[in-house]
């Protein structure tokens, strides 16, 4: 297992090459190329705060940076987590004819849809600068987000690109399990009234939630609570060992299955 993750950093300069080859694949024949990173995104969130604003009757820039963090968080984590699910597939000729660890193909894959997140995240910066929202000293926190956030996506990454080689549906298992965790996340809506319902155990066990809601502290659109950086801790910790654990007992069999 060591010997892999020593592979990764050995091999620095194939892991940027996959990472290259994975951002010039997502825009090769773009008109607006890298551009869109910024594009799309205002698009929906517009979308979003127009159609859920008017239904929960929020009109204040605050909610429009609130359904900001979560549209752009929650993007990178469901096409991080699905691509990562397909990405060992995906590649099957090249494993067959050459020896790559599988490892690499996951961790490059949520490596380019991390760095193309962070240049969405230009999106949020204007947003701050244009509602003249007032970052404080928990903007830290935010930082600590989004290496929870890097953490949980690229350890479930490598767990479902291993268990899509076995089983082919897994990806639309996950379309649907990723669409429920949107909903009990709070991307959109304010949390309070399930939270202090019976159903609050839902969103309290959501680890993504805890981090989206660890991020919006750091942007000043949230409410802090020890709970949003304690418990995606923990749970990222132990689901990267296990992801690891789980890669390594299962790395050697996967071209039998590619």
């Amino acid at each position: 297992m060591f010997k892999e993750i020593k592979l990764l950093f050995t091999n620095r300069a194939l892991i940027k090459e996959l990472v290259k080859k994975g951002i010039r694949l997502k825009y090769r024949n773009s008109f607006l190329g890298i551009i869109w990173s910024l594009f799309e995104p205002v698009l929906s969130i517009t979308i979003m705060v127009i159609v859920f604003g008017t239904l929960f009757g929020h009109k204040e820039p605050e909610y429009i940076l609130y359904v900001a963090c979560g549209r752009l968080l929650f993007s990178f984590f469901q096409e991080g987590t699905l691509s990562a699910c397909n990405s060992v597939r995906n590649n099957a000729e090249l494993i067959k004819k050459v020896y790559i660890p599988n490892l690499f193909f996951p961790v490059s894959e949520i490596l380019w849809r991390f760095i193309v997140f962070l240049i969405s995240l230009i999106v949020l910066v204007l947003l701050i600068i244009i509602f003249r929202i007032k970052i404080t000293v928990n903007i830290f926190l935010a930082f600590i987000a989004l290496a929870l956030l890097f953490i949980l996506t690229l350890s479930l990454g490598i767990i479902l690109s291993i268990v899509n080689v076995y089983f082919r549906d897994v990806e639309f298992l996950w379309k649907v399990i990723t669409t429920i965790i949107m909903y009990l996340s709070a991307v959109f809506y304010y949390p309070n009234a399930i939270l202090e319902s019976d159903w609050g155990f839902l969103l309290n066990c959501n680890p993504f939630f805890s981090i989206l809601q660890l991020f919006r502290v750091g942007v000043s659109c949230a409410e802090f609570s020890p709970w949003f950086i304690w418990y995606p801790l923990i749970f990222s910790i132990l689901l990267s060992a296990l992801s690891l654990l789980f890669y390594y007992f299962n790395h050697r069999k996967l071209i039998l299955y590619v």
